[in-house]
C-alpha cells in the first residue's frame, strides 16, 4: 500500500490559500454586516493585494520552485525575468504541494469572474471595481507563473539535450580513439 504523501510546506500551503480565501470571504461576508462601499473596496483590495505578493514571493517559490517579475530595461521595455530551480530540485518537489499552487492560482480568478457576474446580475456595478482589481492581480499571477513554468520546461528540455549531446560526444569520441 502506498504512504499517503503530506504537505512538505504547510504553514506556505495555509498562507497560500488563506489570503485567497479571506479577500473572497472578506468581500461576500462584509456586504451582510458593513454597509460602506469603500470598506469593502479598500480592505478586499488589501488582502487580494497581499494575496498577489505571498503568491509571487513567496507561495510560488517554496510550493513549485518558481519566481517571476517584470522590470523595465534601459530602453525603456517591459522585461519579464523567469527563475526556477534545477531541474533536479523541480523533480523532487511535493506533488500535493505544486497541486495546491496551481489549483488555487487557477480556480481563484474563476470564482472572482463568478462574482463579478453576480454583481453585474444584481446591478451592482461599482462592486464590479473591486472585481475587476482582484481578477487582475489573480491574473497577473496567471501569467507569470504560467510563462514561468513554460520557460523552466524550455531549460529542462534544452539542459537534457545538451546532456544527451555531450554524451553521445563522449561516446564517439571514445569509439574514435578506440580505432
Amino acid at each position: 500500500m502506498a504512504e499517503e504523501e503530506n504537505y512538505s510546506n504547510p504553514l506556505t500551503a495555509l498562507f497560500h490559500v488563506l489570503f485567497k480565501g479571506s479577500a473572497i470571504a472578506f468581500y461576500i461576508l462584509c456586504s451582510f454586516f458593513i454597509n460602506s462601499f469603500i470598506i469593502q473596496f479598500v480592505v478586499t483590495v488589501f488582502l487580494a493585494a497581499l494575496d498577489f505578493w505571498v503568491v509571487k514571493n513567496v507561495s510560488g517559490r517554496i510550493l513549485v520552485g518558481l519566481r517571476w517579475w517584470n522590470e523595465i530595461n534601459d530602453q525603456g521595455e517591459s522585461v519579464w525575468r523567469f527563475e526556477s530551480l534545477d531541474r533536479e530540485s523541480l523533480e523532487r518537489m511535493n506533488k500535493k504541494d505544486s497541486w495546491l499552487f496551481w489549483w488555487t492560482l487557477y480556480l481563484t480568478p474563476v470564482v472572482w469572474l463568478a462574482l463579478g457576474i453576480v454583481a453585474v446580475i444584481k446591478f451592482n456595478f461599482d462592486y464590479l471595481l473591486i472585481v475587476g482589481m482582484c481578477l487582475s492581480l489573480s491574473a497577473a499571477n496567471i501569467i507569470g507563473f504560467t510563462k514561468c513554468r513554460r520557460d523552466a520546461k524550455k531549460q529542462i528540455q534544452s539542459l537534457a539535450s545538451q546532456v544527451v549531446t555531450a554524451h553521445v560526444a563522449s561516446r564517439l569520441q571514445s569509439a574514435l580513439n578506440f580505432v
